[in-house]
């Protein structure tokens, strides 16, 4: 590094001793001796600082390749029950989240990873999640232009894309702290684990067992290496909570019945006040199983009951009341599960309203894009200062666009360079004819 200042010291003072000698030859400039020093002295000293100046932006240069996260390597690695979990585990989780003293969600965020699990949800969440991370995206100047380098070059970053994702999941699990990190050149954005912080009041607990924390909102980190995604709220899984849980009870007693379905219940009579025969009866109950025979007292009695005579209506039931309403939660609409009562309008207007949603969270998503991941990239060297903003491309509507150029075309004429970039048809003018 100090050969880097020193060379650049002494082009520095060759340029000036060029200007010397140049305005020493000027004779259109009639300057005086110590003027001549004065402004040589002047553009050296300027000169230096410029020096300085890069000297320093290459020291933090070297500073930004290689950073090591803070925040993530600390946290304590903790076993999380997989017990089924029900209403109360879910009150509980919510009054400690909510606790005016100390709030910890490191249950209720359990809560949600266990609902998230559920396939109907996942299917949901991840059709309006993809739709906003996969959407075209790009950057716009302050006179509404696009602006081709810095579009190109946030595009490349390999953490732009996780960055959305994180951005989309706070709305739902309550917030996002991502730390960013550079590994042997490799850019990174790692997820702190939602157990160990607290959005509410900016703590990040190491170990969530323990009461020792940080303050991550006033580390020198934030705000560069730190990004916080914060949606003021517990998260809108909160709210289907209890319909994913009682899918999975409903579930869950549904394939009991299945088990017990068609069998009928077994009945014996026996001397209950006698250990050995009560033993001995209970003994055989459980080991007869789907045996044709057995053996009994002349004093026991063995009878078959009446089987269960219900299909599991009851739980279908219930398990569609909770899809519909985790759909219409989500999506807006059930789209494209109810096959009895579905037809192609009412499918429309329901895409329609998803399409609303989706719109929704690229406004947010543009929101935090613009106002902390660009300012945050700029800080750390991972783009150059730019006043260009984030924003998603409009999708246009390609079929009624058609249908309005082909009713044009009878009295207008079109351009072919539109013809051609807004539907990938590579069209030519007729030659005229003149018979």
């Amino acid at each position: 590094m100090k050969v880097t200042v020193f060379k650049s010291l002494s082009v520095t003072d060759h340029a000036l001793s060029s200007d010397t000698n140049n305005i020493m030859k000027t004779k259109e400039k009639k300057l005086t001796q110590e003027q001549v020093t004065a402004i040589l002295s002047r553009a050296h000293s300027i000169g230096l600082e410029r020096v300085e100046r890069l000297y320093k932006e290459k020291q933090e240069q070297s500073k930004t390749a290689n950073h090591a996260p803070t925040l993530a390597p600390r946290i304590t690695q903790k076993s999380i029950s997989q017990t089924r979990r029900d209403i109360q585990d879910w009150k509980w989780s919510k009054q400690l989240a909510t606790s005016p003293t100390e709030p910890k969600v490191y249950l209720l965020q359990d809560v949600f990873n266990d609902i998230a699990g559920d396939a109907l949800l996942s299917s949901q969440m991840n059709n309006r999640r993809e739709q906003t991370i996969s959407a075209p995206s790009e950057m716009i100047t302050p006179d509404d232009k696009k602006d081709e380098k810095l579009t190109k070059i946030i595009h490349e970053i390999p953490v732009f894309t996780d960055v959305l994702g994180h951005i989309w999941d706070s709305e739902w699990y309550g917030g996002s702290v991502v730390e960013q990190s550079v590994d042997k050149g490799v850019k990174k954005a790692t997820l702190i684990n939602r157990r160990n912080t607290v959005p509410a009041t900016g703590r990040f607990y190491p170990d969530t067992s323990m009461n020792n924390y940080i303050e991550y909102r006033d580390t020198k980190e934030f705000g560069k290496w730190i990004l916080e995604f914060n949606s003021d709220h517990i998260g809108l899984l909160d709210k289907l909570v209890p319909y994913a849980l009682f899918k999975k009870f409903a579930l869950s007693c549904w394939s009991e019945l299945c088990e017990i379905y068609g069998i009928p219940p077994r009945v014996m009579k026996t001397e209950t006040r006698d250990p050995e025969m009560l033993d001995r009866a209970e003994a055989m109950m459980r080991d007869v199983g789907a045996s044709a025979w057995f053996i009994i007292d002349n004093t026991e009695d063995f009878d078959f009951a009446k089987g269960v005579n219900t299909n599991g209506d009851v739980f279908n039931n219930l398990i569609n009341l909770c899809n519909n309403e985790i759909s219409m939660f989500v999506s807006g609409a059930v789209i494209g599960q109810d096959t009895k009562n579905g037809n192609e309008s009412k499918e429309k207007i329901s895409i329609a309203l998803l399409d609303r949603l989706v719109d929704a969270d690229k406004r947010m998503t543009e929101m935090y894009m613009n106002s902390i991941v660009i300012p945050s990239w700029i800080r750390i060297g991972w783009i150059p200062p730019t006043a260009s903003r984030f924003r998603f491309q409009t999708v246009e509507d390609t079929d009624k666009l058609w249908a309005f150029t082909k009713d044009l075309l009878p009295y207008k004429d079109v351009d072919n360079d539109f013809i051609e970039e807004k539907f990938g048809i590579k069209v030519k003018d007729k030659p005229a004819n003149f018979q």
